[in-house]
Formats: structure tokens, sequence, C-alpha cells
């Protein structure tokens, strides 16, 4: 029997984009290439509402990798950078700006909480030039409140760097209103092809940071791919597959009514998921949770009994989480190719578990 997805990367996709990773990847060095990946660059670049004179990068890496090229390439050791902090992915640009010698400040948030402004405006006119911030933290489902922090960021002059790569496309992302210098997103999460691609939109601000810092790195260069990209190409062997998946369902959200209705898609089986489960002994983790996911604490059993419950009985994979919270948290991705039908098959399993006394 056919596994369902309901985890958060990588995710089901379209057998319209299935049909090009059936198939070898073509020789890449060549217009018909360089062709799709002008077409990706102007496509991702509308989507995610980019100013004009942006530039649009591609890395055969995860967003790990993508997250890193941005602490090496846009900042540089004069900065002085705001991380924010509420789970494993907002520790991440803790961690990368702590390896590459950042003189970065913590801002922790509580775990599944909303940032305040008084833990943004503690900080202002101290000569900050940047912040970093998880648009949705994927460890806890929650979607920070950027309208604050993009506030703060232009209220002082600071750099804005958004990793939306659980966020593109399930939440709403305007990169010229929140004044981003770079936004990062990922292949494998609602873009919903196979891993291996992480793209990020700089603006013109970005651009020229980029341009201006001395290079640090030779495979996460921003220099090199966007000098690449003129050209439509990568300085290195991208994962070609992955790009031409990349182009195929850009195309499906262009002619399916855009950007717009692939997030009223995934908000709808957000909202139609957590109505549906508000009556089971469930503690929600998040309280500003994203479309993306819906991370839950059960208040009676353990969450990876849970998890291996749905696997084995169900035919469905839904996200554990790591380290302390293994046992305290599980999560429901509702990104992908996810269907009406497989969404209310997904509602149906955690019924019956329910009526079993599984939960």
């Amino acid at each position: 029997m056919q596994m369902l997805n309901f985890t958060v990367g990588p995710v089901m996709s379209d057998e319209k984009v299935l049909e090009i990773s059936g198939q070898s990847s073509p020789y890449f060095r060549n217009q018909e290439f360089s062709s799709i990946m002008f077409e990706n660059e102007k496509l991702m670049l509308k989507f995610m509402h980019a100013p004009q004179n942006s530039r649009c990068i591609f890395l055969t890496a995860s967003g790990t990798g993508a997250m890193e090229s941005c602490v090496m390439n846009i900042l540089n050791a004069e900065d002085k950078v705001l991380v924010i902090n509420g789970g494993s992915f907002g520790k991440r640009f803790v961690e990368l700006c702590a390896l590459h010698h950042r003189n970065y400040t913590e801002i922790p948030v509580k775990f599944g909480k909303q940032i305040e402004p008084e833990q943004l405006y503690k900080h202002q006119n101290k000569g900050y030039t940047a912040l970093l911030v998880n648009m949705g933290e994927t460890s806890s489902g929650t979607l920070y409140d950027m309208p604050l922090i993009s506030q703060f960021c232009k209220e002082q002059g600071m750099m804005l760097i958004i990793d939306a790569i659980s966020s593109f496309i399930a939440d709403k992302l305007d990169m010229s209103s929140f004044g981003a210098t770079a936004v990062i997103t990922g292949s494998q999460k609602a873009l919903a092809v196979h891993p291996g691609i992480s793209v990020v939109a700089l603006a013109p601000s970005g651009i020229k940071r980029v341009k201006e810092n001395p290079e640090v790195c030779m495979y996460l260069s921003m220099k090199q791919a966007l000098d690449n990209g003129e050209r439509g190409q990568t300085p290195f062997t991208p994962a070609v597959t992955t790009l031409l998946e990349i182009n195929r369902r850009l195309k499906l959200i262009e002619t399916g009514g855009g950007i717009e209705a692939a997030q009223e898609k995934i908000m709808f089986l957000a909202k139609q998921f957590r109505d549906s489960i508000k009556d089971m002994p469930f503690k929600y983790v998040s309280d500003s949770p994203s479309n993306a996911v819906t991370a839950l604490h059960p208040l009676n059993v353990n969450a990876k009994n849970i998890i291996e419950t749905m696997k084995k009985d169900y035919h469905m994979w839904i996200c554990p989480n790591g380290g302390e919270l293994s046992e305290k948290v599980f999560r429901v991705g509702h990104i992908g190719h996810i269907m009406p039908n497989e969404n209310a098959q997904l509602i149906a399993a955690f019924k019956d578990m329910f009526k079993r006394g599984l939960l």
C-alpha cells in the first residue's frame, strides 16, 4: 500500500512533476537549460514579490547550505547581528554565526511562543546592522510576526535575512513589503519537488553586499552564483533534474491561479485538519501556527507511539521532533501535493486512533 506523506519535507509531488524525475538528466551547459533557469528566476522573484532588480540564485544544497551562504556572503566581520532563536532552526542560525565568527546577539524566544515587541526594541539604537529570522520555525510550527520584525529592521536601518524554507507558498511572504535583504527557501518543502536545491532571492541591497564583501568560500559563493546566473547557469554541476522539476512546479502554480491560490489551498488543509482534531487530547505547541505545519503535544501518550501507529496501521508518515521533545511532540505537515481526499484520510486516521483509545 502506498504511503501518504504528511511531513514537512520531503513531501508528495504532483504526477506532472514526477514525470521529469523518471527520465535521465539532460546535458545542461546549453541555451535550452539556461532558458529554463531564467524562467525559474523570474517566477521565483514574482512569487516572492521581490523588489525590482532583485536576483535569485540556486544552490545545490539543503536549506542549511543557503543559510550558511547568507551568513558567509552577505554578512561580514564588521556586522553586528541579531538572531531570533525559538527552536532548532533558530539555533542553527546561531551556530552558523558562531562558526563564521560573526558578532551576534541571540534573542531567545520560548518554544512555540510569538516574539514580543520588547524583545526586539530592547536592542534598538545599539548599532545592530542585520537580523536573522526563521519566518516559520518548523520545529515548533510557529509563524513569527513578520510585520513587527520588518518594521523594527526598517526603523533601525538593518538588513533582514529571512529563512522562509517552510513558509514560502504556505504563508504570506512579500519580500518588498518586508524590506528583506535576502529570502531563503528549499525545493523539498511547499515547492513540492525532490530535495537538492536551495534558493536565495537577493534584493539589490543584498546583491551590493555580496559584491562588496571579500570572497570567503567557493562552493557556496554567491558572487560566482550571481555571475553565472547572468547566463542562466550555475558555477558547478547542479541538481539538474530538481531544477527541471522546479520549473514544472512553478509553471503549474502560475497556471493554477498563482501563488495566492497555492497558499489558499495550504491554508484550507491546515484549517480543516486543526478544526477536525480540536476535541482530541492534544495541546497545540504554537500559539501562532504557520500554515505549513501543526505541532502537537499529546496529553496521554508518547508522541513516538502516535508516529509509529500512523506508519504501521494507517500507512502515513508524520513528523517526529528531535532531542528532548522526541517523546512529547509530533508534527503534521500541510504542504506538498495533498488532495482533499487524502487530508480526509489523515483526519479519519486520527479519529480512528481516538476511538481505539490510542490517543
